[in-house]
């Protein structure tokens, strides 16, 4: 990497994900490791300076997070964040202790003495906090730099470049908190603020070229945004040796099989191999009730179905003699997949998710003989990052602008089981509602918005006759990546006409419900 890094060592925060993303807002690049990580491997990222994350711990308990204290012997500026203000305390001869009054949500910060940190900050600062352990007395060389009635809430060593809040500037609710955030990043880190789409796309393009020399590539399109950039990054740097597979798993959303052809061919130049699935597919889920039971049969299912053509696609060019060979003579291919930087966070968290909600589809379960070596071209970048890559790259807004979709497609939206004809109404449905809802120029402002089809029938009356007919549900949440969500207050003619059109033109459904739920409780699928 040859822009400025800041490492952030994660202590299991919640939110260590968005001290990343507020890093990067300025425009240089962060890396998150876990806390655990050895002195050689943060060296390793040529660090400008240290982010010490919260953590849900006491510095005191047998199971905390066993970080290399050695870390703040680097001589690099260095931030600690609530936890991280007392793992700096704890590990340079302070003293923290339980709290008298444990502090959660907003409170007042007093500064106390003014540094760099809080260069150009009021004296007294709205933040927030969470927190049940306090500083009480302060390592050599540190000074109370703020203050709560409470308890000590910052503490500072200008001479060594170290700093420590015990509030979360990271988060919307700590009003200053991203100008606090950025006097430590550009100010007393020096970094240079040339973490850009451009420059992303210019070092990747090459780092691929040279990952892949004169080899070919394969990689799996969702018709989403991300295997989509990936792809075209991919393109850019080995051409035509790059061959994508589409397949339709017969629960894509209406016209889809088509549309994605059409956009990923004449609209992205990628040579793209389509496969029509969809009877294999529903073959495997009839009978099948169980959500989970349908994700991993899906899964499983486009693991073979791409492993068939993968295969096929690299004996062709093996037949005409196209194929790398390594030292031993084995043929190399590479596989592209869209893994983002979430997906390498939550794979290396400290201490990672407690339950698994649901399992996710990834075409990483592919076999080891086929040779495949991965490349992962945007696993350093989050959602946001990798739309503005698409633009810079000239990609179609309609292409980078589409709301996430599910791996198991509509399989997770019908609720019960999955046959071509509910397939086909829920089809009809969510189309609808998508169509509506970009009509009303709501699209690019939700992050999703979609149908689910109950396996509820009701009573209803349609040109004095009686019905007996599924129910639809409407859904549509605000989100900034998916972790949590809030219902969306569609417009009620929005709405209105959403259930006018969907009864009267769907055959099959004859009452429209609208999903008022939040995540949590909630998730955002139903399955």
């Amino acid at each position: 990497m040859d822009s400025s890094t800041i490492v952030i060592l994660d202590f299991g925060a919640q939110y260590t994900q968005l001290i990343a993303r507020r890093v990067r807002e300025f425009n240089v690049f962060s890396v998150v490791l876990p806390c655990t990580a050895s002195l050689e491997s943060i060296r390793a990222q040529n660090p400008i300076g240290i982010i010490l994350s919260g953590g849900p711990s006491s510095v005191y308990d047998a199971d905390a997070p066993k970080a290399d204290a050695a870390v703040l012997k680097l001589g690099l500026p260095t931030l600690g964040i609530c936890y991280g203000m007392q793992f700096m305390a704890h590990h340079l001869g302070g003293k923290v202790t339980p709290a008298d009054k444990r502090e959660y949500g907003d409170a007042v910060v007093d500064v106390k003495k003014s540094n760099k940190l809080f260069a150009g900050l009021p004296a007294k600062l709205d933040v927030w906090m969470s927190h049940g352990d306090s500083v009480v007395e302060l390592p050599a060389g540190f000074v109370i730099a703020g203050e709560t009635h409470n308890a000590i809430s910052s503490i500072a060593d200008e001479k060594r470049n170290m700093y420590a809040v015990q509030w979360h500037p990271e988060v919307a609710h700590s009003k200053q908190g991203t100008e606090l955030l950025k006097n430590f990043v550009l100010n007393i880190c020096g970094a240079k603020a040339d973490w850009t789409p451009a420059h992303f796309i210019t070092s990747t393009v090459e780092a691929i070229k040279k990952q892949v020399g004169d080899g070919h590539a394969i990689c799996a399109l969702s018709g989403g945004v991300d295997s989509a950039v990936a792809a075209v990054l991919v393109s850019r740097a080995i051409g035509d040796r790059l061959t994508c597979i589409f397949v339709n798993n017969g629960v894509l959303r209406k016209n889809e099989f088509e549309q994605v052809q059409n956009n990923m061919r004449k609209k992205l130049g990628l040579k793209v191999v389509a496969v029509d699935a969809s009877k294999r597919f529903l073959s495997q889920l009839g009978g099948i009730t169980d959500p989970e039971t349908k994700r991993k049969i899906i899964g499983r299912e486009f693991i073979t179905v791409f492993d068939d053509e993968a295969a096929r696609i690299l004996a062709d060019q093996e037949k005409h003699g196209e194929l790398q060979h390594d030292a031993a003579g084995n043929e190399i291919a590479w596989l592209v997949q869209g893994t983002l930087y979430p997906d390498v966070i939550e794979s290396s968290s400290v201490k990672g998710p407690s339950q698994t909600i649901k399992s996710h589809h990834n075409v990483g379960g592919l076999p080891e003989n086929m040779k495949l070596k991965l490349i992962e071209p945007l696993r350093d970048l989050f959602k946001d990052e990798v739309r503005r890559v698409g633009r810079d790259l000239g990609m179609p807004e309609e292409v980078l602008e589409r709301q996430p979709f599910p791996g198991p497609g509509l399989a997770v939206r019908i609720v019960g089981e999955i046959t071509p004809e509910r397939v086909e109404i829920l089809q009809n449905a969510d189309d609808i509602v998508v169509s509506e809802i970009k009509k009303a120029g709501l699209y690019k402002q939700i992050w999703q918005s979609f149908a689910v089809l109950l396996p509820v029938k009701s009573v209803g009356v349609m040109g004095d006759q009686r019905t007996y007919a599924y129910t639809c549900a409407v859904r549509a949440v605000h989100s900034d990546d998916g972790m949590t969500a809030d219902w969306v207050p569609l417009p009620y003619e929005v709405l209105k006409t959403i259930s006018s059109r969907i009864v009267n033109e769907v055959r099959g459904i004859n009452r429209v419900v609208y999903d008022i739920t939040s995540k949590p409780p909630g998730t955002i699928e139903w399955e």
